[in-house]
């Protein structure tokens, strides 16, 4: 290992224990979410949805989510952030590990994990959220991270691209045997972005997650990030990326990860069918905090990058009221917001968050959410309930 890259890695490793980020040791906002200092108190929500929580520890091959009034620093560390998996957790060898990249090329890859380190390397913030995140988990299944890697069009550029090509395929070392129409099939977990999708600049071919080599759980030793979408889309234990030239149609973009929902088509009212892609306009309130007879109610919002306008807060049935956005937030990490609450009166409150970005696209409410068959994208505004 190089000795700077090896000194970079461990000021990171220290950094998120600690809460800070030494300066020009990597591009990292501050700490919204501290650990409760002395005389601060947690203040429990009374909602059903968090009267009905359950957290486990990771276990092997299970799905792992956070609880997110627990949040106490703006990266999530490798052992919490979530975890979902739907053919095992392969065990790959750094030492042997292959990517192919094939199909529509001028020139087939095959590259060893040195090779890919020691190319066109990024680092950068990406929280991103399951595709299948909801309330009921208090929108656990999330987290942000800082991620380096290189990137993925570089690859793509060296390979070459041939005219006619549509999309680009990623395959993962995870496979299980599936019945499909009454045969036994092997499949591998994959998934697919369209040519311009795929040659985005900020999509990055991972190996290092908060300053670590890449960890098991999370694809070791090569996994997607794609910044803005929803975290089905960043395929890890990445092996083979295939060129092709028709609509790739496994599982996991076909007939899974696919929100079937109500919309007006041409003046028709029809049930559609889309992959779950790019994130959802999102906010929610994570945490109450009070100090002394003060209160700070605070949140993350999620979304596709798009720069934000505002987030709000409403208490009861009072108005929209305006939240302090963490100024060092960035464009595709998870945004944390504090809104200070000046005297809330005695009993139960009700309060929710929503965000609004630039281009006037308002977080819904549950009740206008389109109408859905699947449970897939959970973007709604969150009420919760507190008792001062």
């Amino acid at each position: 290992m190089n000795p700077e890259d090896k000194g970079r890695r461990d000021v990171l490793k220290g950094a998120l224990g600690t809460g800070v980020i030494a300066a020009g040791a990597v591009t990292a906002p501050g700490f919204l979410f501290p650990a409760l200092a002395q005389g601060e108190n947690l203040v429990p929500f009374t909602d059903d949805a968090s009267e009905a929580f359950q957290w486990r520890p990771i276990e092997p091959n299970t799905t792992h989510w956070q609880d997110t009034r627990e949040i106490t620093s703006f990266f999530t560390s490798n052992d919490d952030f979530y975890l979902v998996q739907h053919y095992g957790q392969p065990e790959v060898d750094n030492s042997s590990y292959r990517l192919k990249v094939t199909g529509m090329v001028d020139n087939e890859l095959d590259l060893s994990l040195n090779d890919l380190m020691n190319g066109d390397i990024i680092e950068q913030q990406v929280g991103f959220e399951c595709g299948g995140n909801s309330q009921r988990l208090l929108y656990g299944l999330i987290g942000n991270a800082n991620w380096r890697g290189v990137t993925l069009s570089s690859i793509l550029e060296r390979a070459g691209i041939q005219e006619g090509a549509k999309e680009v395929v990623f395959f993962a070392a995870d496979t299980a045997t599936e019945e499909i129409r009454g045969r036994e099939v092997e499949k591998a977990f994959a998934r697919s972005l369209s040519i311009p999708d795929a040659l985005r600049s900020e999509n990055m071919l991972a190996f290092e997650m908060n300053g670590e080599p890449l960890p098991h759980y999370h694809g070791k030793p090569l996994r997607l990030v794609v910044p803005g979408w929803y975290g089905v889309a960043n395929v890890k234990w990445l092996t083979q990326i295939h060129v092709q030239d028709t609509r790739y149609m496994g599982r996991f973009m076909g007939r899974d990860y696919v929100t079937l929902k109500k919309t007006n088509v041409g003046g028709v009212e029809r049930w559609v069918e889309n992959s779950v892609t790019t994130l959802n306009l999102k906010s929610s309130i994570v945490r109450v905090i009070e100090s002394s007879g003060q209160y700070s109610i605070q949140g993350f919002v999620l979304n596709d990058g798009t720069p934000l306008e505002s987030v709000e807060i409403k208490i009861d049935n009072g108005p929209w009221q305006r939240a302090e956005l963490n100024p060092r937030n960035t464009k595709y990490s998870w945004k944390l917001f504090s809104f200070d609450w000046s005297n809330p009166g005695a009993g139960e409150h009700t309060i929710v968050s929503r965000v609004t970005d630039i281009n006037g696209n308002v977080q819904a409410t549950n009740e206008e959410l389109p109408e859905k068959v699947s449970f897939w994208e959970d973007f709604g505004q969150f009420p919760r309930q507190v008792t001062i």
